[in-house]
């Protein structure tokens, strides 16, 4: 049989259960303390009534006169005893200077020593003492009464004890009540307190919140994802690893407000909007993040949970996708109208037109051949001469003619390793798709785009120019930000070409421009450094050489 494990405690009960004894112990020691306090001072207070009674009585002069008398007692006793009633004292013992009783309130002890010490009221003192008598304990007063110089006899009057506690249990039951209603309330405060924190615990104990923190702390640093969470203030209020690579922010930044983190605009107001933001795409320097915000509210709004996600090597791979896609259409296209030739071919020779049949053939070789060896020529390095030859069949199928610049040479091996073919696909790719983009909208009879590829001065070249209608003045600057485009319609994530160049020249410390093309249309330009040296120390910098020119309009 299994025997259930009691489950601790939780946080808020534990506080709530010490706080209680702990209030518990203080009204406890208050009132202990209040209980001696009042009794030394209800004893205080005997002692002084006792004695303002017996020097009233000492200083009597009918009581000097009864004891000069044979028989003080007859005179005195009444006397004491009217006394006891008025002044509200348990006895009061008038007696010779032996210590002989006169007067006590039991007829019985008169005639008896006196019990308790005389001493020094027969040395002219007065004094007060707390003594066990005939009564009991009892606090007592004793002072001399003097006929001139002479001590004729002694006073003594007392209150017992047991009156005095009497006295004092009477205020201990105010006492006790009035520390039980301060129990009560303090128990009725601790308890609201302890609720409103159980409700923010969620009714966890120590354990539990401790292992939770460990928990969190080892999620929030393990997740690849980056995680930013916002103050109602928009304020940094939590950034993990992931946030911080993403973001290029090393430093601490927590307690900064998002306006103030450098971070690219769009980002910055999708970051800032109350809106949540669902799978935005959006560009920093070196990356391309997915942006997903959500505001955080519990009657108000407490802040924003933001989740990062880095599609830059996916958005890579998408474009070199799309260009696989566009060869394998091209190829399609081509193995189509290689189809209808060779049924050309054939049906030339059973015509018998054998001699027609090899012409058009070896004129098809021919023109292909030429194409290809244009390009090779041009452009030896693999993975560009491979772009341009899909690229180049891709703008045929589109009614664009593609053509390789004679100013062209790029010799294979050239590029350094730094300079990975991914990043070259992408610039160029984008570049060249624009370019098509411009140039099939144009009404010219002949629409072209050139390629130019070439070194100069340590510098990788790239040139893009089309014969298209070319850019408007106030769109040149901002062809290459995330989502312009000039387009009225069209499938979704245009205006992200330009805008994927612009970033994989900054990694790579290049330039990029655009200016007017000798055709009207517009002319990309990028330069890239071929050394460490070079890229260490270029610029980045986005320039439009012409304020009327560029063809950017489809990014």
């Amino acid at each position: 049989m299994r025997i259930p494990v009691p489950r601790a405690r939780s946080l808020a009960g534990q506080l709530f259960a010490m706080q209680a004894v702990l209030i518990a112990v203080l009204v406890a020691g208050y009132a202990l303390f209040t209980y001696v306090s009042d009794r030394n001072q209800a004893e205080d207070a005997a002692g002084r009534q006792a004695m303002a009674v017996a020097r009233a009585i000492a200083d009597s002069p009918s009581v000097r006169e009864a004891i000069r008398t044979s028989d003080p007692t007859a005179p005195l006793q009444p006397y004491a005893l009217s006394v006891m009633r008025d002044t509200d004292v348990d006895f009061v013992t008038i007696m010779d200077p032996r210590g002989i009783r006169w007067t006590h309130p039991d007829p019985a002890q008169i005639g008896g020593r006196f019990l308790g010490h005389i001493e020094p009221a027969l040395r002219g003192e007065s004094f007060t003492e707390t003594y066990t008598g005939t009564l009991g304990p009892s606090v007592r007063a004793v002072t001399p009464v003097q006929d001139g110089p002479r001590i004729v006899g002694l006073v003594s009057a007392g209150i017992r004890v047991e009156a005095i506690s009497e006295r004092v249990r009477g205020q201990l039951t105010a006492l006790i009540g009035t520390a039980g209603g301060a129990l009560a309330l303090g128990a009725v405060g601790t308890y609201v307190v302890n609720a409103r924190l159980r409700r923010h615990t969620h009714g966890m104990n120590a354990t539990e919140l401790s292992r939770m923190h460990d928990y969190h702390q080892a999620a929030l640093h393990a997740v690849r994802e980056g995680l930013l969470m916002l103050d109602g203030q928009y304020r940094v209020a939590l950034i993990n690893d992931g946030g911080r690579e993403l973001l290029g922010m090393p430093g601490d930044v927590v307690g900064r407000s998002v306006a103030g983190l450098g971070l690219p605009a769009p980002l910055t107001g999708a970051l800032l909007s109350a809106e949540p933001r669902v799978d935005e795409v959006h560009l920093t320097a070196d990356r391309v993040l997915v942006v997903n915000t959500s505001p955080v509210s519990g009657g108000e709004r407490c802040g924003t949970v933001v989740t990062l996600r880095d599609v830059t090597e996916l958005q890579s791979l998408m474009g070199e996708l799309d260009s696989e896609r566009g060869f394998t259409q091209a190829l399609r296209s081509q193995a189509h109208e290689a189809a209808n030739r060779l049924h050309t071919v054939v049906s030339l020779i059973e015509l018998g037109r054998a001699e027609e049949a090899v012409a058009f053939a070896t004129a098809e070789l021919e023109l292909a051949q030429a194409l290809t060896d244009q390009v090779v020529a041009a452009v030896s390095e693999p993975v560009l001469a491979a772009l341009l030859l899909g690229k180049t069949a891709q703008a045929n199928e589109r009614g664009v003619e593609l053509v390789v610049s004679q100013d062209s040479g790029l010799d294979d091996g050239l590029l350094p390793p730094p300079l990975p073919a991914r990043d070259l696909v992408t610039i160029l790719g984008n570049l060249i798709d624009n370019a098509v983009d411009a140039a099939q909208g144009s009404a010219r009879a002949r629409v072209t785009v050139t390629v130019t590829a070439y070194t100069a001065g340590g510098e990788l070249v790239l040139r893009v120019a089309d014969t298209g209608e070319g850019l408007a003045p106030e769109h040149a600057e901002r062809a290459f930000q995330k989502g312009f485009t000039t387009k009225p319609s069209g499938p979704g994530g245009r205006g992200l070409g330009l805008a994927l160049v612009r970033q994989a020249v900054h990694r790579h410390a290049g330039t990029l421009s655009v200016s007017q093309a000798g055709d009207g249309g517009a002319e990309f330009e990028v330069r890239l450094p071929l050394s460490e040296q070079g890229r260490a120390g270029g610029g980045s910098g986005v320039t439009a050489d012409t304020a009327g020119a560029g063809a950017g309009d489809h990014a």
